[in-house]
């Protein structure tokens, strides 16, 4: 047979082979795309979770979705890891007992705030109105028991054992130590609990505090250069006072807003300082401290008036800002109606 001979028959043999089919044992397979399955929607949901044909589950086979599982489970294991490292490493840069910014720079700043107690209803909200009805015993039961909670925190024993002390201008506290800040004791007058603090006659009494500023220490007045709009009352109180020592106090003052408000208000006594001592400071996250208190009497308010009230802290690092809407700086303000 000739060479061109060969090479007709073997090219008869590819054509043929081209028609034939391939069979695989009792089935065919066609060299031709299968034609389409008309399915409705119910039956294309079926055969996604559960194709028996090629038994996958919602398009996979379980060895496949175990695959995936362990790769996802891998994955967030990483993720994990690599989270607890970087919050580690920054964890080690934080000093529980010593914050990185302090007073003029850090968000707080340095200067201290006030605040009062009881809060009133929605004081959240705004409100900052102490209304009281003192011939209601449920009223002034009501405003008691609201001072007795805040203070149950100055009553209770501190977690560890021995770290507060009585302190007083010639006993500072001792290293590890903190002041205690004794509260409804005969020292406070007529605000204290036996009293029903005032509410029940009429002559409330508003618990003041200094709010904590880590390191912030009172930069005191001494009697000669206290400043011009300080009130007289005040100058008259410091320039009298005989033991030097006590001068190292924040002083504090509480009047009426407008000269009505002054007027309406009457007078008004303090317990047991007219201030804040400076043995209490510097705050340095010692465990067991307090804030120190001053319990504001006002004697004789105007009953059935509503009465604007300021009180406001007096040292030389105190800045003072006067802001209508409680956000005043080295000041607090909260009305009091009697009803």
């Amino acid at each position: 047979m000739s060479k061109s001979a060969g090479v007709v028959k073997k090219a008869g043999e590819t054509n043929h082979k081209h028609k034939e089919h391939k069979k695989v044992g009792h089935s065919y397979e066609w060299e031709f795309a299968k034609p389409r399955e008309h399915l409705t929607t119910t039956e294309k949901f079926k055969r996604y979770l559960y194709d028996p044909s090629e038994g996958t589950y919602c398009g996979r086979t379980p060895v496949m979705w175990l695959k995936l599982l362990i790769a996802y489970i891998i994955l967030y294991i990483c993720i994990a890891i690599f989270f607890m490292i970087c919050m580690y490493g920054l964890m080690l840069t934080i000093n529980k007992d010593h914050p990185r910014y302090v007073l003029e720079d850090s968000l707080i700043g340095a200067n201290p705030g006030l605040g009062f107690r009881p809060f009133p209803e929605e004081f959240d909200m705004g409100n900052s109105l102490i209304y009281a009805v003192p011939s209601n015993k449920n009223d002034t039961r009501r405003w008691v028991n609201k001072i007795k909670e805040f203070l149950k925190e100055y009553q209770d024993p501190p977690k560890k054992k021995g770290a507060r002390q009585m302190c007083d201008y010639d006993r500072p506290p001792l290293g590890g130590k903190v002041c205690d800040v004794p509260v409804d004791t005969p020292e406070w007058g007529n605000c204290t609990s036996a009293n029903d603090f005032g509410f029940a006659r009429s002559s409330p009494c508003v618990i003041i505090k200094l709010n904590r500023i880590f390191d912030w220490v009172p930069d005191y007045y001494n009697k000669s250069e206290l400043p011009d709009n300080m009130p007289q009352d005040l100058k008259d109180y410091i320039r009298g006072i005989k033991d030097e020592k006590r001068l190292n106090t924040a002083w504090l003052t509480c009047h009426g807003e407008a000269p009505g408000d002054k007027e309406n208000l009457g007078p008004v006594a303090m317990y047991p300082e007219r201030g804040f001592p400076g043995y209490y400071y510097p705050f340095t996250n010692q465990e067991g401290y307090l804030s120190p208190l001053v319990a504001v009497h006002f004697e004789r308010p105007v009953m059935n008036t509503l009465i604007a009230v300021e009180c406001r802290i007096w040292a030389k690092n105190a800045l003072y800002a006067k802001n209508p809407h409680r956000g005043g700086q080295g000041n607090v303000h909260f009305e009091l109606l009697l009803d």
